[in-house]
């Protein structure tokens, strides 16, 4: 089982000028993808083109050795899952366990409606983020880690191969940030393929198995975390000094990156 780009490049309609070159990576089951990059980059262009929600411009997507634009909608909405990010995931009147059903959409087709059946599968994808206790709370009353957790719950209902998030931890506090990160390795060690979008390069070090890198210039550099990932490459590619330290708490040691000052200052 993997995912993967060859040659990939992305330039939006109408324009000349590539957001996206050279994208080149091979996800495996089980495996963890963290995303890099700074404000504008290309990182959400990334993950919407990886899994076709953009078409490239040039280069393919593969799923197990097939190319997506091979796959029927269909087939690509049941084995990609993908969790935008939480203020964009409307509508918040539903409750907890309904916005959970519409992740069957691509199962049931466009007039199906959700039945016994949908429900059950519903009610246990929540038992699996562990948030059943939030299936009958309405969306608009959840707080952001709860909310998170639901949409992650709608993500995995088509138990999907693949589960891509767009930022899943940004306006969270500490501890709904660790319960998410520890919930999305724990499904990668369960066998997903798990790609996030992230700000915070202590959460890459800490979970994710590869990284991908994308400069301001629009560069992509991509390999394992924990050689990737260190002080002259994250102050490249930030335009900050960073330091990047090793905590032993006891239990762990954790790697944590900190910016100390902007370049030249």
């Amino acid at each position: 089982m993997s995912l993967a780009v060859k040659a990939g490049e992305f330039c939006y309609p109408g324009t000349a000028r590539s957001i996206l070159n050279n994208v080149n990576f091979q996800l495996l089951s089980g495996e963890l993808l963290a995303i890099l990059g700074p404000n504008g980059a290309g990182k959400t262009t990334l993950l919407k083109a990886m899994i076709g929600l953009h078409q490239w411009t040039k280069g393919e997507t593969f799923l197990h050795g097939i190319a997506l634009k091979n796959l029927s909608i269909r087939e690509i909405g049941c084995a990609i899952s993908y969790v935008p990010q939480a203020k964009s995931a409307a509508p918040l009147s539903l409750s907890g366990i309904e916005m959970v059903e519409l992740g069957l959409a691509p199962k049931l087709g466009t007039f199906a409606q959700p039945g016994k059946q949908e429900r059950n599968l519903a009610w246990q994808a929540l038992e699996r983020v562990g948030a059943t206790g939030l299936a009958n709370l309405p969306c608009g009353q959840m707080s952001g880690g709860q909310f998170q957790m639901v949409l992650i719950a709608r993500a995995l209902v088509t138990n999907p191969q693949v589960l891509v998030l767009d930022e899943p931890e940004t306006g969270l506090d500490f501890r709904n940030q660790l319960i998410v990160l520890e919930l999305l390795r724990h499904l990668a060690d369960s066998g997903l393929m798990v790609v996030m979008n992230t700000h915070y390069p202590s959460h890459a070090l800490r979970i994710s198995d590869k990284t991908i890198l994308i400069g301001k210039d629009h560069s992509i550099r991509f390999g394992e975390t924990k050689t990737l990932l260190t002080e002259k490459t994250l102050s490249k590619l930030f335009d900050v000094e960073i330091a990047v330290a090793q905590i032993n708490s006891g239990v762990k040691t954790l790697k944590v990156v900190a910016p100390i000052g902007l370049i030249g200052s």
